[in-house]
């Protein structure tokens, strides 16, 4: 059979196909009309509400370190077996019933709230946009079921509307009227049955074959926590500073920063062997005992913030005419999205983006830390883009920070960690118009025997991702 034969048939098949798909939507859509005109309703299949779809396994990327290779073989089930169980633990404390996918029915008759229903715990709430629309009948009946509270409704104007379970977990609204039985379930209201801060609920509301379900959102109310910021730098941003051993450097830095910054607070975490007294206007030292390492020294120094930002600033930095804390501010004032707000050292702004894939519960997931990654622009503000983790010298906002801890556990290899603790928590930006300078590398015998981690440190970080970020593979790339 020749080419140009294949060509026709083809051509042929896809004719006859286009054809047949256009008169079965032209019958379907003459059905439609015709069950119309008589008042009746297209009759909708039977629906029912579907999970998300099967976790799958993640694919590693290549050159990815297989954390379960770094756990001793003889430990490895227990550490599986345990990891699990905290998993567990972790989803019921994050994972609520409102996180089930949810598809709506086609051609469905019942209004309902699909989005934005919030309820305080414990106290009675209307539920907004409860209706039935469909033709004409000589009955109407509709129930609605929730498993975490209390339904109500109130027909007590109506002699042709009869309800069923009020102060129950299913209610029945039944009426010979439709507008009055609309006119009921206006009226109905939810009332969680116990105390929970976020927690949600599935209502099932239900008309003959028809069936959708919508979420209930129990959250209790947060009171606001708010920071007067006052009109000057001193008290909107307090610098925070780690130092171990490196006393040339800091007062170098502590210098610098009194340059340009003569009244602005600094808080120093200190885990040095032999702790030297700092003193100066407005300098808190906190002495920690010795060698407690970087993490545990920054939760120290930002525990002691009070002011609404705080900028973290290495040992050996150096503060010169392009620091200008004012325009990090200026940046997160005017998008108050932003929890991170990175800028350069010496020119190298050194920001990264995580590509990170759940997985599935057995093995855990895959994490990727895509150096040079980012997203697009920050609006109004082309000179700062969205990224994953930005270099060691940023402004961060106080609460923020304090809700996503520097994991005290990791010493001395650790800056990216704290990033992928917080990812799908913090907002984080890069911006080139701010930098601070860096002091030339001195070769302190004693610092450098802390500071460089050896193979047990970098092999503890690994099975530390593995266990508590619940990860099968990594790369830092």
């Amino acid at each position: 059979m020749t080419s140009s034969t294949n060509i026709k048939l083809m051509l042929s098949a896809v004719i006859f196909m286009s054809f047949y798909l256009f008169l079965t939507s032209r019958f379907s859509a003459f059905m439609i009309s015709q069950h119309s005109q008589k008042g009746e309703l297209v009759p909708a299949p039977v629906w029912t509400p579907r999970l998300a779809p099967i976790p799958r396994p993640c694919t590693c990327q290549p050159g990815s370190m297989q954390l379960k290779d770094l756990i001793p073989k003889h430990h490895l089930d227990k550490v599986y077996q345990r990891r699990k169980e905290e998993f567990e633990k972790l989803k019921k404390r994050t994972s609520p019933e409102l996180s089930r996918l949810l598809l709506a029915p086609p051609n469905s008759p019942l209004q309902y709230p699909i989005q934005g229903f919030t309820v305080p715990p414990l106290k009675s709430s209307p539920i907004p946009g409860l209706k039935l629309y469909t033709g004409e009948c000589s009955s109407y009946k509709v129930t609605l079921n929730v498993s975490k509270g209390l339904l109500s409704a109130d027909a007590s104007r109506f002699r042709e509307v009869t309800v069923k379970g009020n102060q129950e977990a299913e209610l029945t609204v039944e009426s010979s009227s439709l507008k009055f039985l609309n006119v009921v379930l206006a009226s109905v209201s939810y009332q969680s049955t116990f105390y929970h801060v976020h927690t949600g609920d599935l209502a099932s509301f239900s008309f003959e074959n028809h069936e959708a379900q919508f979420p209930i959102v129990i959250r209790q109310p947060q009171l606001p926590v708010m920071f007067d910021m006052g009109a000057d730098i001193s008290s909107q941003v307090t610098i925070t500073i780690k130092t171990f051993l490196r006393y040339n450097n800091l007062k170098v830095l502590l210098s610098s920063i009194r340059r340009f910054y003569p009244n602005i607070t600094v808080i120093i975490a200190d885990d040095s062997i032999e702790p030297e007294k700092i003193t100066g206007e407005n300098i808190q030292q906190y002495i920690m005992p010795p060698a407690q390492g970087w993490f545990a020294g920054r939760n120290l120094a930002v525990s002691q913030v009070t002011t609404k930002y705080f900028l973290w600033a290495d040992d050996d930095f150096e503060f010169t005419e392009s620091t200008k804390i004012e325009k990090m501010v200026e940046v997160m004032e005017a998008v108050p999205e932003l929890d991170v707000v990175g800028g350069s050292v010496e020119g190298n702004q050194f920001y990264f983006s995580l590509e990170y894939d759940e997985g599935e519960e057995a093995e855990g997931g895959c994490l990727y830390r895509k150096s040079n990654g980012r997203f697009h622009a920050v609006p109004g503000y082309p000179q700062c883009f969205l990224a994953s983790g930005v270099v060691n010298f940023f402004l961060a906002r106080t609460d923020s920070i304090q809700k996503s801890r520097f994991d005290p556990l990791l010493k001395r290899v650790a800056h990216s960690e704290w990033f992928m603790d917080g990812l799908g928590s913090l907002m984080v930006a890069s911006c080139s118009h701010v930098s601070v300078g860096h002091q030339p590398k001195k070769n302190v015998a004693s610092y450098s025997k802390f500071r460089t981690p050896d193979h047990s440190d970098v092999v503890f970080k690994y099975q530390l991702h593995f266990f508590k970020n619940h990860l099968k593979c990594i790369k830092f790339g």
